[in-house]
């Protein structure tokens, strides 16, 4: 069975809303895909300051501006329709939204972005709220990518995906597991900020400094990496975690990436060192906006090789969206009333079906 599907995906670092059209293909039990187009459409000074600054707002605020989002994700999905002639071609859209309150110890998730507006808005049935049911059933609600990780990367030893936060998909024994490591793109991005770039580009600021021995001391003490799995890091958690080291620090902000790139590699490592493999030598894939830059693949790949792991890098597309990608399975297997989210990755009580379904065409009924 060939599902023809859009994935929606908004990480925590703000660089754009990621589409996806694929065609997923199932036979007895192995899962295929292929990327027909991709595209990351950066948002708008406008939509930044509104996700930027969603906490302060009040309740009646806060609903509007779901309802908005979900119409500006319907708007961008008919665009991307349009764009590449595939009207009529799409059988559903798989959206993440993008992730504003998470407290999982309170059972409690939201991410922005209406699923009914979407279905208004395109007239395509839509699957959203993908991480409501595992955190209802006491889970992290994260990651939930594992399950992705699983039916189309199978062959690999540890998945790593280096986005506003970094991510590890590990094998334990028959299962899989899997954690937030700590922050990753959102502490380089705001530093580079400062030097008034959005991004630091291949890493190249960072190659330029030194390590600050004290200042990897004290980020590598935070409690949060002295937990045991599972273990989830909201938006604001991560910063709180890195933030005042990094932005109340009177040192250079090129020595500051610096040890940022090295304090992440050496999180990755640690996490390693905590799910050893056996093999004479294993490999990770590494996906996520973080793999382009250079000088953190360099020294992660530096940090991996006493542990007998070889970093790899897929293609470039499959770099940039295998997140919204694995969206767009979990869209599937919620249409096909299958799991999409493991409870040996988030600490539910059990697996689930997570996902809520908008049925956006009409229906004649006579």
């Amino acid at each position: 069975m060939v599902y023809k599907v859009i994935g929606l995906m908004s990480g925590s670092s703000l660089d754009g809303l990621d589409i996806v059209y694929t065609h997923l293909e199932e036979i007895r039990g192995q899962w295929a895909f292929d990327i027909k187009y991709a595209d990351c459409l950066p948002y708008s000074d406008e939509w930044l300051n509104k996700l930027r600054h969603i906490s302060p707002l009040t309740v009646s605020s806060f609903l509007k501006l779901n309802t908005q989002y979900g119409r500006y994700l319907g708007e961008q999905v008919n665009n991307f329709i349009k764009a590449h002639e595939i009207e009529h071609q799409v059988h559903f859209i798989s959206s993440h939204g993008h992730t504003v309150f998470h407290e999982p110890e309170n059972k409690t998730t939201t991410q922005l972005g209406d699923g009914a507006s979407i279905a208004a808005i395109t007239g395509l049935p839509v699957i959203s709220d993908l991480r409501a049911l595992d955190v209802a059933l006491g889970g992290q609600g994260a990651p939930i990518v594992p399950i992705g990780d699983k039916l189309l990367f199978g062959n690999y030893d540890y998945w790593l995906n280096i986005g506003g936060i970094a991510n590890i998909t590990v094998r334990n024994n028959d299962s899989l597991l899997a954690f937030d490591i700590c922050p990753a793109n959102q502490m380089l991005n705001i530093l580079a900020q400062k030097e008034g770039k959005e991004m630091d580009e291949d890493g190249a600021i960072a190659a330029s400094g030194v390590l600050l021995t004290d200042v990897l001391s004290e980020l590598d003490e935070a409690s949060y990496y002295r937990l045991p799995p599972p273990k989830s890091l909201s938006n604001e958690a991560a910063r709180e975690l890195v933030f005042p080291t990094l932005l109340e620090s009177t040192h250079e902000v090129n020595d500051l990436l610096h040890t940022a790139v090295y304090h992440i590699a050496d999180q990755v490592a640690e996490a390693v060192k905590r799910f050893p493999h056996s093999k004479g030598q294993a490999t990770m894939l590494v996906t996520g906006g973080g793999a382009f830059n250079k000088f953190l693949m360099v020294q992660l790949q530096k940090a991996l090789s006493p542990l007998n792991v070889a970093a790899v890098m897929p293609d470039a597309t499959v770099v940039k969206y295998k997140e919204a990608l694995i969206m767009a399975l979990i869209g599937a297997l919620r249409w096909r009333e299958e799991t999409t989210v493991l409870s040996s990755v988030t600490g539910a009580s059990r697996d689930s079906i997570g996902g809520a379904l908008w049925m956006g065409h009409s229906y004649n009924i006579e």
